[in-house]
């Protein structure tokens, strides 16, 4: 894969970004020879870093000679004839440079990379000429992707219908399909409520790379490691564009020798792919009352923590699914575990915790590293070894909570929306159709003068609408507690089919359901064993995440005072235990005072604390982009 040109190697064998250059080198290493590395990447990261050479010599670039560094782009594998020349200004500050694209995508995920790709098939087939760039934060595309992943192909078969003879790492067909109800010692076997006939356990990681490969064989420039950090519009309020976070700026906010202005990335057509609880998604949100405009409920949330294990041949059944529910969770706290068995004797295992749970002393990492203690679980790790640890929150409000997904000058795809099936306990396929339905209303609008907004109107039209529809009332059934839950999410799957009259309502915002610590008892949670069971910096370090330590802090307290006025007195600290990283802790000092502390260079890019702290205080900005975690078979 590709990787930003000033890298400096890490322990473990991961890259990451040392400087804020935004010159690219086509391969690193080991990968030079790789297959994955020849034809469009390189070619096109070869003319990037021509361009950035111009840039970063402090001349104002010459557009007619801008324009020829597309010339070597017909050795683009599938491309010729698809890729726009280039202008560049400095319209609005002399020190940013700006590049005009048709359409620019904004992560480079399931949703974002299918929108490009069906848009350029639409190109294709009409012979149409639009130009599209997908900027991804992550250092290389696939490195912030967490997910089960149970994969479901329904989208992907109508995206890239030669998908198995085109090389997919889709190996792994479901074999078994089980559902457990746990107690402290036992495991109660039910009905379960998805069924899984059909599909895959995956690496959604490694699907996503190779979904990068097909979209750079169409001419689709994907630039990784730039965080899109800010929204451009135009006098109107509309969307015209991102622009990229400046680097090498120290934590001071002082400029440091490698100091780079950001890029704007401008664009007729924006699409905001950034996953759960995008930070740009949400600011377009509230911008355009969004979330009124669409079905009007809140998101809800959870978490999930996750590992990748490879475990001895004899406890290994490749296709095996479990998913259970109960212990270690109190009865009141929605969520779940997963173990699924993968190719190569790896399996993946996590459990995913609704963010509205009331105590505040739950830790959802400690209540992880409890679960794979029990007596189901734990003789399949025993005697396995631990290859990565990784958390991700993920929508939960499902169609009560989509909002109106198209704004002026762009539209919100994929879970940045919301496109979760909760009985599924599956987002890809809907993810991936979303950004699909927003590729081909871009090019409508692009090619046909058509309105955006035709993209509500094919979604509520399509198959995700139906889906979600009928699964509604699952997840709000838990509002109500665990066997309650259960029987009422019966009733909607085998007797009503979901066809219910009646639509249910979430409860409080997850911030709002965290009573305070006074009404709450702590939790004890065990020490970990070494064996099956670890602490955070074990984990941490599994998870190959890094950040520059000189740049400003990219989690903001809104009011520093907060923390020691509210959320320690009245909360117990709870940022102390629901961020799976330990970026939060409450430390004294010098006078004695205890204080929060804020390691942001551990974070997982989470967004659990964006969520769940009561007083919505803290806001998560992008940091330097290629930092965070390192994610390859996750």
């Amino acid at each position: 894969m590709y990787r930003l040109i000033s890298l400096s190697y890490k322990a473990k064998s991961k890259f990451k970004p040392a400087c804020a250059s935004i010159n690219f080198i086509s391969s690193i290493d080991s990968t030079a020879n790789s297959p994955q590395n020849s034809g469009g990447f390189s070619s096109l990261f070869h003319n990037f870093s021509r361009f950035s050479s111009i840039l970063s010599s402090g001349f104002s670039p010459d557009c007619s000679k801008i324009d020829n560094l597309s010339e070597n782009r017909s050795g683009i594998s599938g491309s010729q004839g698809l890729v726009h020349k280039r202008s560049f200004c400095s319209e609005t500050e002399p020190s940013r440079e700006s590049i005009n694209y048709d359409v620019v995508i904004v992560g480079a995920g399931p949703a974002g990379l299918s929108a490009a790709i069906r848009l350029k098939q639409l190109c294709r087939e009409k012979d149409v000429d639009l130009s599209v760039c997908v900027v991804e934060k992550g250092a290389e595309v696939g490195a912030h992707i967490l997910s089960g992943n149970v994969f479901e192909p329904r989208a992907l078969d109508e995206l890239l219908p030669q998908w198995k003879q085109e090389g997919a790492p889709i190996h792994v067909p479901v074999s078994t399909d089980k559902f457990y109800l746990l107690t402290k010692d036992h495991a109660l076997s039910l009905p379960s409520p998805s069924n899984n006939n059909g599909n895959y356990v995956i690496s959604l990681s490694q699907l996503v790379r190779w979904l990068g490969i097909k979209a750079e064989e169409l001419g689709i420039e994907i630039y990784p490691g730039f965080a899109a950090s800010e929204i451009l519009y135009d006098e109107s309020d509309k969307v015209i564009g991102i622009a990229t976070n400046d680097m090498g700026v120290a934590k001071d906010g002082t400029r440091k020798d490698n100091f780079q202005r950001g890029v704007e990335l401008r664009g007729q057509v924006t699409l905001l792919a950034e996953g759960c609880r995008g930070s740009l998604s949400e600011k377009i949100i509230r911008k355009y009352n969004l979330r009124d405009k669409g079905q009007g409920q809140h998101q809800t949330y959870a978490l999930g923590i996750k590992e990748v294990w490879e475990i001895g041949a004899d406890m290994h059944k490749p296709g095996s699914v479990l998913h259970t529910v109960g212990w270690p969770l109190d009865h009141k706290t929605y969520g779940g575990s997963f173990l699924y068995h993968m190719q190569d004797k790896q399996v993946a295992i996590g459990l995913v915790v609704a963010l509205n749970y009331h105590n505040p002393f739950l830790n959802p990492f400690e209540e992880f590293q409890k679960f794979k203690g029990h007596p189901a679980i734990r003789h399949i790790l025993q005697g396995g070894t631990v290859l990565q640890y990784g958390a991700r929150t993920l929508n939960e409000g499902g169609y009560q909570s989509i909002p109106y997904p198209v704004f002026p000058g762009g539209a919100i795809i994929g879970c940045s929306a919301g496109f979760l099936n909760v009985p599924k306990i599956k987002g890809t396929h809907t993810a991936m159709k979303s950004g699909m339905l927003a590729g081909e209303s871009a090019f409508n609008m692009l090619h046909k003068g058509s309105p955006m907004e035709t993209f509500w109107d094919n979604l509520k039209n399509s198959w995700i609408w139906s889906e979600l529809y009928r699964a509604r009332n699952y997840r709000p059934a838990f509002e109500y507690g665990l066997l309650p839950g259960l029987a009422l999410s019966a009733f909607e799957r085998y007797i009503t089919k979901g066809r219910s009259p009646w639509t249910l309502k979430h409860g409080k915002p997850d911030h709002e359901a965290t009573k305070e610590a006074r009404l709450c008892s702590p939790i004890e949670y065990p020490k970990p064993d070494g064996i099956v069971s670890f602490d955070v910096p074990t984990s941490l370090y599994r998870s190959n995440t890094n950040h520059d330590h000189d740049q400003p802090a990219h989690l903001q307290l809104r009011d520093p005072q907060i923390p020691q006025v509210v959320n320690l007195p009245v909360y117990a600290g709870p940022e102390s235990r629901y961020c799976p990283a330990r970026v939060y802790e409450y430390v004294p000092d010098d006078d004695g005072q205890v204080k929060l502390q804020i390691n942001a260079q551990n974070c997982l890019h989470c967004k659990a604390c964006d969520i769940k702290d009561p007083k919505q205080n803290i806001e998560w900005r992008v940091p330097e982009g290629g930092g965070g975690p390192g994610y390859s078979i996750m």
